[in-house]
């Protein structure tokens, strides 16, 4: 049997070690939010963003900015079909509706002329997901959104590292948000970050995310309004800090993973990988590759063949609109049809070359057989 390959892993070195040692043993009393307040200062200066607060899940990060912007009950939130749950629950949470739109054939993120289409007078809030670390239409987005007076939400749990014409991935929307789960090119096991540029936003969320105590209350134990408790552990900040000193490491590794398997994969007929607009980095989280419908390859038959040759493929996300628990949106042809032929490829920082050889040698079989 051939040695596995997994997906994703993260990149784990002994600076995170000692930074989450030295939390464990001495990050208590005084020194209870010291990693905290490090690790948002040096993620802020790192994404050129003002304002930011460690969460401990990007879900979370989303939910307190929408509660604060005001999404509540009889509200709709323009979001693409194309996600994970995540971004559409605390829509849900909060009483409003996702309002599902189809995607861009190339990006697989939001169609910006079917966004301004599904504006009706309910909408609050567009949310542009930077889906595996491909880039939405950030300028047509916002200025759709300064049009009709709607602030657009990033969620750019997948984009670290993603550049969309010098400005990094959630830091040009009303507000921002980041996961470090376990699987992302920065990580802090689980974990999240909100991040704005808007003092009074930042204000109401910081709020939040503390039970609904305000910064300025000089009363003990006394919430100024009904808050969230989504707070990071001094200690995932800690390894949060290390990954941060290293980000440059981290993202250019991913950026390396993402180059070998474009050069190899791009001279094959019959398939497409993660878009990369002229004047854009794509951070390159978790490289996909889709087949042309015409080459008969799909999902099932990937998953079977990787499977086969002991590597983990993880499936593109299934459009939100086919779960359960929403209504059937299948006039979003991209997102209903996309990922039936495609799928995420083995990224982890420490694959080798051979490994991601075999990885190719399997998309390669699948179109030639």
């Amino acid at each position: 049997m051939k040695a596995r390959i997994h997906y994703t892993k993260p990149s784990i070195t002994e600076l995170e070690v000692r930074y989450a040692s030295d939390a464990a043993a001495n990050g208590w009393g005084e020194k209870c939010y010291e990693y905290i307040n490090r690790f948002e200062e040096a993620f802020k200066a790192h994404l050129g963003v003002n304002y930011a607060i460690a969460t401990s899940s990007c879900t979370g990060a989303l939910h307190m900015g929408m509660a604060a912007l005001g999404i509540g009950p009889g509200d709709e939130v323009i979001m693409a079909d194309t996600n994970w749950i995540a971004t559409a629950s605390p829509i849900v949470h909060l009483g409003a509706k996702p309002v599902f739109v189809d995607i861009l054939p190339d990006s697989w993120c939001l169609d910006p002329e079917l966004v301004e289409r599904a504006i009706t007078p309910r909408t609050k809030a567009i949310v542009a997901v930077h889906l595996y670390g491909n880039l939405c239409e950030m300028d047509k987005l916002l200025a759709i959104g300064d049009k009709y007076g709607i602030p657009v939400i990033e969620d750019a749990a997948e984009a670290i590292g993603s550049i969309y014409h010098g400005k990094r991935a959630g830091s040009m929307g009303k507000f921002g948000t980041f996961s470090f789960h376990g699987t992302k090119t920065l990580t802090t096991g689980e974990g999240g970050m909100f991040v704005t540029n808007d003092p009074e936003l930042y204000e109401h969320v910081l709020t939040l995310s503390n039970h609904g105590r305000a910064r300025g209350q000089t009363k003990q134990f006394w919430p100024d309004m009904v808050g969230f408790k989504y707070k990071m552990s001094n200690i995932q900040a800690a390894i949060g800090c290390a990954q941060t000193d290293r980000i440059e490491e981290l993202t250019t590794r991913k950026r390396e993973i993402f180059s070998y398997y474009r050069n190899c994969l791009e001279i094959l007929p019959g398939l497409s990988i993660n878009a990369e607009p002229a004047g854009t980095v794509n951070g390159a989280w978790m490289p996909t590759v889709v087949f042309d419908p015409q080459t008969g390859v799909t999902r099932e038959r990937l998953q079977g063949v990787f499977a086969s040759e002991n590597i983990d493929a993880r499936v593109f996300f299934h459009p939100l609109s086919s779960l359960p628990m929403f209504d059937q949106q299948p006039q979003n042809l991209n997102a209903w049809d996309i990922p039936g032929r495609a799928i995420n490829l083995p990224s982890f920082h420490d694959i080798t070359t051979a490994e991601q050889d075999r990885v190719v040698d399997v998309i390669r079989g699948c179109l030639n057989g």
